[in-house]
């Protein structure tokens, strides 16, 4: 979870409707870990219109079409991650979750960028998102995940060339595409606050919402526990 020196305070939570509410209120609902909740199902929000009532629905959250997956995308359970580049614990976490996405085979990655460290994570996540037009996105994301040092627009440039990121096509891309990519940011947020999620990282595992750092094996419990409830239903 996001503190330090580099922390800074989230934006507080916009207010919740009544089907929010709900969602949120069914916290600590079938699982083993703490703090865990369900997700609304796509088909409970079928009737509203409106992007306020759908932020939380099954698709935005989990299917978001302009978010690369990795691990496999055609898995049968999606982890989902609310994440921020310079997060020491999202940095921490990042190797055991390609470890269990490589073990396991049938795990869907979807790293949702939630820039709350200032200005350098926006930038890291802006570009990042641009690098997807290369179909790069998650090849700049491994490279900035993977860093140890505070970052810099011009460290963030190097670290995704290094890694064989057109930086110059990025740069165009994110300068001709930025509404789309800032479309994205503001989805991302938007679901992030609404879950309440207070810091980097916060996942949903499944259907389940993980407000928190996990090791592995919990993060393996956590997987258990939501393919138990999907053949339940």
């Amino acid at each position: 979870m996001t503190d330090g020196p580099d922390a800074r305070p989230l934006p507080p939570a916009a207010k919740l409707d009544g089907t929010r509410r709900r969602v949120l209120g069914a916290l600590g609902t079938g699982t083993l870990l703490l703090g865990m909740g369900l997700l609304l199902p796509d088909a409970a929000l079928a009737a509203k219109s409106d992007d306020d009532n759908n932020v939380l629905s099954e698709t935005a959250v989990l299917r978001d079409p302009e978010i690369p997956v990795a691990g496999n995308a055609d898995g049968d359970i999606s982890i989902v991650e609310f994440f921020d580049f310079q997060c020491p614990y999202c940095r921490k976490v990042a190797p055991d979750l390609r470890a269990l996405a490589k073990e396991d085979g049938k795990i869907r990655l979807v790293f949702k960028d939630w820039p709350v460290l200032g200005g350098a994570s926006i930038y890291a996540a802006r570009l990042t998102l641009a690098s997807k037009f290369q179909d790069k996105y998650i090849v700049a994301h491994e490279a900035l995940i993977g860093l140890t040092s505070r970052l810099s627009e011009a460290g963030i440039r190097d670290a995704l060339s290094a890694a064989g990121v057109d930086v110059a096509r990025a740069t165009a891309d994110l300068a001709g595409k930025g509404k789309v990519i800032d479309a994205i940011l503001a989805r991302n947020n938007a679901q992030a606050k609404a879950f309440g999620f207070q810091g980097t990282p916060s996942f949903i595992v499944g259907k389940f919402r993980v407000p928190g750092v996990l090791t592995k094996e919990q993060f393996t419990l956590a997987i258990a526990d939501a393919r138990k409830a999907a053949a339940q239903k």
